[in-house]
């Protein structure tokens, strides 16, 4: 009897080769627009410190994009290139709470890169980071993407928010990655890493439609004003009568409102359901958040909630977020 053989499939090496041009080809274009920047500020206490990180050219008029805690209270910052180009430049605007900061090149910088949209992201794709841990200029890893919707809480002063729709990816990051740029194969930039999380963790800041608001607003006044309604409250799911009509399955359920605030104002109270605000859905604390921008200052908002079985509409102004520096 013939003795049987077992055959070893080896890689497929044009699949592996696909791989490496495509990072090759990410780390040739993107590496020269991902700077080291340095900063010194003075610390509340008084004391100097100095910070390090990446930050990412993102306009042909020399502004770059890092990381909020990179920068710090920061008035100005060395860049340093890949091709060892060594530029000053001076923050244009800092806002913790999306831990987002944009700076502005004082001198020539490489072209930029291309931003692209973090809501369409697969979990799986394929994602390059690109930055400067440790010192080590123009590193690269890649990876995919691990998870989506993830959310990092940030602070400034005594005022927390939660960044949601965070990008996990097991690219590796270490210190000095955080304001680096998270690409995908088509080469755009579709979040700003993050390296708070640690422990090897991979986060980004998502580039989306919120978070461009909050850069084009950093970059006409250096600062992002929030709205503010004064209440807190979990996700919490529907009855099924409620959900079917709405097309939503959970709501928030009012845990606190702030005495003297907007919402309490307007009458809100502790158990209410909030349903939706001005006709979106309100499903978390976060997509509440979203809606609380400059823009929603002072202006009507039409609060919808559940109480006693009741379905009822308030009427709140928000007023503006203070205390947050």
């Amino acid at each position: 009897m013939a003795q049987a053989t077992t055959e070893v499939t080896r890689p497929d090496a044009q699949s592996l080769d696909a791989y490496s041009q495509v990072v090759t080809m990410l780390a040739r274009d993107l590496t020269q627009s991902v700077a080291a920047i340095e900063v010194r500020h003075r610390r509340p206490n008084g004391t100097l410190a100095g910070g390090a990180g990446s930050a990412v050219v993102f306009t042909d008029e020399g502004f770059l994009l890092t990381n909020a805690h990179v920068v710090g209270n920061a008035e100005a910052a060395r860049l340093t290139f890949s091709d060892g180009t060594v530029v000053s430049s001076h923050v244009v605007g800092v806002d913790p709470l999306s831990d987002l900061a944009v700076v502005r090149a004082d001198g020539a910088t490489p072209q930029p890169v291309r931003l692209g949209e973090a809501s369409d992201l697969q979990v799986g794709q394929l994602v390059v980071a690109v930055g400067n841990p440790l010192g080590l200029a123009g590193s690269v890893t890649a990876g995919v993407v691990s998870g989506l919707g993830r959310s990092l809480p940030t602070r400034a002063g005594s005022m927390v928010r939660v960044i949601d729709d965070v990008i996990q990816t097991d690219a590796a990051l270490n210190p000095g990655n955080s304001g680096g740029a998270l690409a995908i194969s088509t080469g755009e930039v579709v979040g700003i890493n993050t390296a708070v999380a640690g422990n090897g963790l991979g986060l980004a800041i998502p580039i989306n439609p919120t978070t461009r608001q909050i850069i084009a607003t950093l970059m006409a006044d250096g600062r992002v004003r929030r709205a503010y309604l004064g209440v807190a409250g979990n996700p919490a799911p529907l009855p099924p009568t409620i959900a079917s009509q709405r097309g939503q399955r959970s709501g928030l359920r009012v845990a606190q409102v702030v005495p003297g605030g907007p919402a309490a104002r307007a009458g809100l109270r502790e158990g209410d359901l909030l349903l939706s605000a001005n006709g979106h859905a309100v499903t978390s604390a976060q997509s509440l958040q979203r809606l609380m921008l400059a823009d929603a200052i002072g202006r009507p908002l039409t609060l919808t909630a559940m109480r006693n079985e009741a379905i009822v509409d308030l009427e709140v102004v928000p007023t503006e977020l203070t205390g947050a520096g």
